[in-house]
């Protein structure tokens, strides 16, 4: 427990600092169980304990009745009662007060609890206590239970690989493993760094990455991740990237930090703690003293006794632990179905979005090009154009370059002069001596190269090349609209959520991609700061506005967007890095489950809210009127708060496949 009990990190502490084992425990299958268990045991015998001393200081004192069972004697009993559960919350008190935190709630039941002992109510100053610490312990165990789902769902790496040397396996720790080594893995293991496939083809398991079974068929030289299980046939992956850069633990580290982006809620509950509770605390001073000057028979233990009521019912810790539980249960929703949220707040915003602006190639289209036809003009060679033109492509990572690049073969390993990557149109370089341009026909128009073709009449993607200022020729490329992207549109429309696609790629294309989907808005031959232009002209409508993209020109779009999504698994990683919210699997029917996960984490949050403050309202009205005695007291603090705790852990189990 914190010590404004804000923190879930440190409450275990509080609870049984012998609670706190290593993570690598988690991973050890064959003694998992049984340590769970032992855990377990260990956090509730202080409470076990306490309960059965309750119970037999309960049966002495109201059922057998020995004489010898003195005040002395029954204060030692239900004292020795209070110890196990009590020593460590007043001990947190007095740590809390020196560093200057006077009323954290440690510091409102060691008053309560100790004031029941001063006025003689022992067994109810014990069970108090006792409470508050069973409720300590399932708060406790429910927010560990969220951190650890949310780790082992994406924590995937193993501790070992197999690597290669002379031909020879061996056996190394994954820490140890450097780029260009070659990994033997075998079927049914499980890769543990990021590489390049040698073998001619592999299949893989992708679901701790993508939250998807689907085996996914790999070939020689593609990319394959950290995480992907090796289904059927013994692989070589060559290492490219050092593990700890791998895309998992980039997406490992992104989820671990994404607590530390709290929601508005989060934040307000935490500010509204730290000022709620001293104003209980007075309130409990008045209620205590000032009937002495108002009431004709005024007894000081009586309303002393309503005071330490009202303290007990007052105690915030069911607002500012099931709020932000509820919060760690919607991003671990969110990972065991391949969507990464960033930060508790992005949940939030997420929930409240109107609009969704969406880039089209490789978001909602497969990003996959294949070349459909050559066109070359007279005079030029189209084996030597489509040569140079495939050294030029080779230099960009973009999706038409890689289908350019299949369609031409082999590259030449022609040197490249004065290279540049022109956003929004195109590649620009100097091969043999030759000025080439090879990209969209705005490049064409940018570099003023006359040419007769009517490309806005034509539907597919068209790439013109330029060659020393002269217009060469082109090529058509098509690519497929994904399988779940009508779904998508269907289910953001049922959310009552707008739709508009933005995309570089010509108007007529995405016109007609956008009308197989039903998006009635589109836009096409947009800039980068053509789409931020149309962005800020719908954020101007004051709507919450989600932009989903895949590209590195969408970065600037995702970073000024309300959520910015980046789809994962093509997307490239200045998108993924600017992005709020990372779809794993490039499913675009991962984008209204987003949504759905975030409006249940906001309704399940203000349930919360309004259980926490309706139930102690009523009971501090009657605290303070000397209707409720401890018993309700602990009814409004700690069973709220399991209440809460119960409703916020339900959105773990909740089934999001609908949208799928």
């Amino acid at each position: 427990m914190s010590k404004e009990c804000c923190s879930t990190d440190e409450k275990q502490s509080i609870v049984s600092p012998k609670q706190k084992h290593e993570e690598g425990h988690d991973h050890d299958h064959s003694h998992g169980h049984g340590q769970n268990d032992k855990r377990i045991f260990q956090l509730f015998l202080p409470a076990l304990l306490s309960f059965a001393l309750l119970c037999l200081g309960l049966a002495l004192q109201y059922w057998l009745k020995p004489d010898w069972f003195s005040e002395a004697f029954r204060l030692a009993l239900y004292l020795a009662a209070y110890i196990p559960v009590g020593f460590p919350v007043v001990k947190e008190a007095f740590i809390s007060i020196k560093h200057g935190d006077f009323f954290s709630e440690f510091f409102l039941m060691t008053i309560a609890t100790v004031g029941a002992f001063a006025i003689g109510e022992y067994p109810e100053g014990v069970a108090v206590m006792l409470f508050y610490s069973v409720g300590e312990v399932f708060q406790t165990m429910a927010v560990q239970r969220a951190k650890n789902n949310i780790k082992s769902l994406l924590d995937q790496r193993p501790d070992e690989v197999t690597i290669l040397e002379n031909n020879v396996p061996k056996l190394i720790k994954a820490q140890n493993a450097v780029t260009g080594q070659i990994i033997q893995l075998k079927p049914g293991e499980k890769l543990a760094l990021d590489g390049k496939l040698l073998t001619e083809s592999a299949s893989f398991n992708t679901a701790a990455l993508t939250g998807e079974s689907k085996p996914n068929t790999k070939k020689e030289g593609e990319t394959v991740l950290a995480g992907m299980i090796n289904l059927n046939t013994i692989s070589l992956v060559e290492i490219t990237t050092p593990y700890e850069d791998s895309k998992l633990s980039r997406i490992l580290e992104m989820v671990q930090n994404a607590t530390s982006q709290k929601a508005k809620t989060e934040l307000f509950i935490r500010k509204f703690a730290k000022i709620y509770t001293p104003i209980v605390v007075f309130l409990a001073i008045a209620i205590c003293l000032l009937p002495y000057f108002f009431v004709a028979e005024y007894d000081f233990r009586d309303w002393l006794y309503r005071a330490l009521v009202f303290l007990v019912i007052s105690c915030p810790c069911a607002l500012v632990i099931s709020i932000p539980l509820g919060y760690f249960g919607g991003i671990g929703a969110g990972s065991r179905n391949g969507i990464l949220f960033k930060g508790s707040n992005f949940l939030d915003t997420l929930a409240g979005v109107k609009h969704v602006v969406m880039d089209k190639t490789g978001t909602m289209t497969e990003g996959v090009f294949k070349v459909q036809e050559v066109f070359i003009q007279q005079g030029f060679d189209k084996d030597e154009i489509l040569q140079h033109l495939n050294t030029l492509e080779s230099k960009s990572s973009h999706p038409i370059a890689t289908a350019i690049r299949e369609f031409a073969g082999p590259v030449i390993h022609t040197e490249v002069h004065d290279f540049e990557e022109i956003a929004g149109h195109g590649l620009k370089g100097t091969l043999e001596g030759q000025d080439y341009l090879a990209g969209n026909f705005k490049l064409m128009e940018k570099f003023n190269i006359a040419h007769e073709i009517e490309h806005a009449a034509v539907a597919d993607t068209l790439i013109a090349i330029a060659v020393d200022g002269k217009f060469a020729g082109y090529l058509t490329i098509a690519d497929r609209i994904k399988d779940d992207a009508g779904t998508a549109v269907d289910e953001l429309k049922k959310l009552g959520v707008s739709i508009t696609m933005l995309s570089g790629d010509k108007s007529a294309v995405v016109k007609e991609v956008a009308g197989k989907l039903g998006i009635s808005n589109s836009y096409g031959d947009l800039l980068p700061e053509d789409k931020v232009n149309k962005l800020n002209e719908l954020k101007s409508a004051n709507e919450s506005v989600a932009f989903v993209g895949d590209g590195v020109n969408d970065a600037p779009v995702v970073a000024l967007s309300d959520v910015g999504i980046a789809m994962g698994g093509l997307g490239s990683d200045a998108t993924i890095e600017t992005a709020d919210v990372v779809i794993q699997d490039d499913r675009p029917s991962k984008i209204p489950m987003a949504i759905n996960i975030g409006r249940e984490t906001r309704k399940i949050v203000w349930q919360n809210i309004i259980l926490a403050f309706g139930v102690k309202a009523i009971v501090l009205i009657l605290g303070a009127g000397g209707l409720a005695t401890m018993w309700e007291a602990v009814f409004a603090d700690v069973g709220v708060a399991l209440l809460a705790i119960l409703n916020a852990v339900r959105i773990q189990h909740m089934n999001f496949s609908n949208t799928k």
